[in-house]
C-alpha cells in the first residue's frame, strides 16, 4: 500500500505543504488532511484533485500515517506529536515557538523507543536556516559563532507568533551557558537578497539557537534575530492592532557562520529570499518525503543534525528555492 502522509493544519503554510506533496507523487502517496475549519479542508482537497487518494478527519485515523506534518498554530505540537509517535508515525513539526521546541525535544526518548523520527523546527527559521548553517559549518574546521536572521511571515498564525516573539526574551548561547536577552533588543542590520534588502533585526523568542546548540555545543555564540520596524517593536506589547494578511508576502532567511579553516578565520553567509509560507512548506514536504523513504535520524532532531543536509538542499533547489552566497551571487 502507498505510504500515507497526514497534514494537520491547512492554513497558508499547510496548503502549500499539500501543493508540494502532490507535485511529487513518486512513489505514490496517500494524503490525510485535517483542519478544524471544514472550508480549509475542502480547499486543500481541491488542490489535490485526482492526483492522489485523499481522506479527511483525524490525523491518526483508523490507521496511523507513516508521516504526519504538523502545520497547526503554535502551542499544541508536543501533545499531538506524542500521540502520533506512540501510534508509530514519524512526525514533522513546523512550529518555531521555543516553548513548542523545548516540549518536542523532551519527546526524544519516546521517539527512540518506538524507532521513529521527530523532526523539530522544519520551517523557515528554524528549518531552512539550520540547513544553511550546517552546510556552511561543514566547510569549516571549527565553528565559533552562528547568527540566523529572518524577515517576513507566512500566514496569520505565523504573524501572531512573530508579534509574540518580539515581546519575549530571546536565548543566546554564549559559550558557557544560555543568556536571556530582552525581546526587541540587539539591533543588527542584516543584508538579505533582493527584494528584501537591508533590514534592522532584533532579538526575540526564536528557536534556531536551541536547535543549533545540539549540533554545535562547542560554539562560542549562537543567536537569532528577526526583522522588525519601529512600529513592530512599539506595538509588540499590545494586542495585534489589525488582522494579519492571509499571506505575509516575500521574506528571507540568512545564516552567518564564523569559524576557522586551515588556521584562518573565515565567515560564510548563505541566504534565501522567497515567500516564507512557500519555503517553510517545501522544507516540511521534502523532509516528510525523505522519511517515507526510510531516511532521517531516529529520535528528536533539528535539521542541522541531519547528516545528508546536501540532499535536502538539493531537493529544495529542484523545487525552485533560490540560494545565495554572501557576495550576492546566485549559487
Amino acid at each position: 500500500m502507498s505510504p500515507t502522509i497526514a497534514v494537520a493544519g491547512l492554513g497558508t503554510t499547510g496548503s502549500h505543504v499539500v501543493r508540494h506533496l502532490v507535485d511529487e507523487l513518486s512513489p505514490p502517496l496517500r494524503l490525510r488532511l485535517h483542519d478544524s475549519d471544514p472550508d480549509a479542508q475542502n480547499r486543500a482537497g481541491r488542490l489535490v484533485g485526482e492526483r492522489a487518494p485523499v481522506e479527511f478527519g483525524s490525523v491518526l485515523g483508523d490507521r496511523p500515517p507513516e508521516v504526519a506534518i504538523l502545520a497547526i498554530p503554535c502551542g499544541d505540537h508536543a501533545s499531538l506529536a506524542s500521540d502520533l509517535l506512540a501510534a508509530g508515525s514519524h512526525v514533522v513539526s513546523i512550529s518555531d515557538s521555543p516553548d513548542d521546541i523545548d516540549a518536542l525535544l523532551e519527546l526524544g526518548d519516546l521517539a527512540h523507543r518506538v524507532g521513529r523520527s521527530l523532526v523539530v523546527g522544519a520551517g523557515l527559521a528554524p528549518g531552512l536556516g539550520c540547513l544553511l548553517a550546517r552546510h556552511a559549518g561543514n566547510q569549516l574546521d571549527a565553528v565559533d559563532s552562528i547568527n540566523i536572521a529572518k524577515a517576513g511571515t507566512a500566514g496569520p498564525a505565523c504573524a501572531r507568533q512573530h508579534h509574540q516573539a518580539l515581546k519575549q526574551p530571546g536565548r543566546d548561547w554564549m559559550g558557557s551557558g544560555w543568556e536571556l536577552r530582552a525581546g526587541g533588543s540587539g539591533r543588527d542590520l542584516a543584508w538579505f537578497p533582493e527584494p528584501i534588502g537591508a533590514r534592522d533585526c532584533y532579538r526575540g523568542a526564536l528557536g534556531s539557537p536551541i536547535l543549533l546548540h545540539r549540533t554545535y555545543p562547542e560554539a562560542e555564540r549562537l543567536s537569532a534575530r528577526v526583522s522588525a520596524t519601529r512600529r513592530d517593536r512599539l506595538t509588540s506589547r499590545l494586542p495585534m492592532l489589525r488582522k494579519p494578511h492571509q499571506d505575509g508576502g516575500p521574506g528571507a532567511v540568512r545564516a552567518e557562520v564564523r569559524g576557522w579553516r586551515n588556521g584562518r578565520v573565515e565567515t560564510i553567509v548563505y541566504a534565501v529570499a522567497a515567500y516564507p509560507s512557500v519555503v517553510a512548506a517545501a522544507v516540511a514536504a521534502v523532509v516528510a518525503l525523505r522519511l517515507t523513504a526510510g531516511q532521517g535520524p531516529v529520535g528528536a532532531s533539528g535539521l542541522s543534525e541531519w547528516d545528508d543536509v546536501n540532499l535536502l538542499l538539493a531537493d529544495l533547489h529542484r523545487r525552485g528555492v533560490p540560494f545565495w552566497v554572501f557576495n550576492g551571487a546566485v549559487g
